[in-house]
């Protein structure tokens, strides 16, 4: 299937590994032009030389997305670079687990406030003929399992976010939606890192995972880029589970 992305522009938050950079990595295979950030400069350096191999437009800056002013900035300075805007992933997340307002506030200026000033790209969304925007939650948004807390209610607010502005958008002609990965293994990850050393909670979680293994990146992006895509062109509104049947919600 042509999912129609070539010579697109897509802008993407937090892609230096993992989800975020699975996601990048494919929109750009598909001939998607890319800006990416990252908080540390040598890794977007590397990220965005490898993007550009591809035959793509590729560029990035080093930046925290709690910084709304920053994020704000880069947003209409990438969209610049690139010519416009036809994607927005928002995908930065702060995996504050711990119940504590240290974590609460990291989850709300991250995951929450981070994905509302992206509303900066609205502008130059509404100037694309397949404007889309695609906002990574959590399976923990829609159930409860060990990261209920701050983690899981922040992306229970993203997934009714993402639903508001669908719906509040769509006479602009932007889809809205939310993916919600379940247990997603990839090195250096968190499930790699729990895996080295909390391995009993590891354990407990892979036994929860009725395909006796967990996602990888490319699984979860492979279902962000559809989603972002022109293929999608009547999805709006939803939140994407890709879990493996992880939950047990109808």
């Amino acid at each position: 299937m042509d999912l129609g992305l070539r010579n697109r522009k897509a802008l993407i938050t937090g892609v230096t590994k993992g989800i975020g950079r699975a996601i990048a990595d494919t929109l750009a295979a598909e001939g998607c032009n890319v800006a990416i950030c990252s908080r540390h400069a040598d890794e977007v350096t590397a990220a965005v030389a490898a993007l550009g191999k591809t035959g793509v437009k590729a560029t990035g800056r080093a930046l925290d997305v709690a910084d709304g002013a920053a994020l704000r900035g880069w947003i209409d300075a990438a969209a610049g670079e690139l010519g416009g805007l036809d994607i927005l992933v928002a995908n930065v997340s702060a995996l504050a687990i711990p119940s504590n307002d240290e974590s609460w506030r990291k989850e709300f200026e991250v995951d929450m406030m981070h994905t509302v000033h992206a509303e900066a790209s609205l502008p130059h969304l509404e100037k694309s003929k397949a404007a889309s925007i695609v906002i990574i939650s959590s399976v923990s948004g829609i159930e409860i399992d060990f990261a209920a807390g701050p983690y899981g209610a922040f992306k229970a607010a993203l997934i009714h976010y993402a639903k508001a502005q669908a719906c509040q958008l769509a006479g602009k002609g932007i889809r809205v939606n939310a993916v919600s990965p379940g247990n997603t293994y990839f090195e250096g990850g968190v499930w790699h890192h729990i895996e080295k050393n909390i391995p009993d909670l590891f354990s407990k979680a892979l036994g929860l995972n009725k395909t006796g293994r967990m996602a990888t990146a490319q699984e979860v992006a492979n279902g962000a880029v559809f989603l972002a895509s022109p293929a999608a062109s009547f999805i709006t509104g939803t939140n994407l589970l890709v879990d493996g049947a992880l939950t047990n919600r109808v």
